[in-house]
């Protein structure tokens, strides 16, 4: 899950510009900074037939490439050879799921990444442990588990204890 969440996150810095378009015959070449050749100069013999949306997507991610940080490549570039390995359904399993991630409401990105974050700064010893008991949960012992994570995180509260006493009091009949 870890691996597949740094996926779809490097996926997201990838594919952020996948609908603009520079114009209708797209961007040439020589329009393009001596970095961005650099960092696209494996597609440079290629580049006149890529469609305008492509060839905005690349440069988009070539300008991205070099903002990052040493450890921010190393991290792309593994995700990116950890992708690569993924059969074809798992790639589908893994876009959908991200296609799902974009969907929500920017709070709840931000509560998933600070998990991710969270659940990454754990030893791998912890992280195997957790691993391993959440694969062995039924659907609502993982409901429970995830009330109970978010309830110990600092000032948060995953339901306002009001709402919590209402949800455990039986129907009215």
């Amino acid at each position: 899950m870890t691996i597949l969440l740094s996926v779809l996150l490097s996926l997201s810095l990838l594919a952020s510009g996948a609908w603009a378009q520079a114009d209708s015959s797209g961007i040439r070449w020589d329009q393009l900074s001596p970095q961005e050749q650099r960092t696209l100069k494996r597609f440079g013999d290629r580049w006149d037939d890529f469609p305008a949306a492509r060839q905005e997507r690349l440069r988009r991610g070539a300008d991205r490439w070099s903002q990052m940080s040493p450890e921010e490549r190393r991290s792309a570039k593994h995700n990116f050879r950890k992708w690569k390995q993924l059969s074809p359904e798992q790639q589908e399993r893994v876009r959908k799921r991200f296609e799902r991630f974009r969907q929500l409401p920017g709070e709840e990105q931000r509560r998933l990444r600070a998990t991710r974050q969270w659940f990454k700064s754990q030893p791998p010893e912890r992280r195997q442990e957790l691993r391993k008991k959440w694969q062995g949960m039924s659907p609502q012992e993982r409901h429970r588990f995830r009330r109970e994570f978010e309830s110990h995180r600092p000032g948060k509260r995953a339901i306002p204890p009001d709402r919590e006493r209402r949800r455990h009091q039986r129907p009215r009949r």
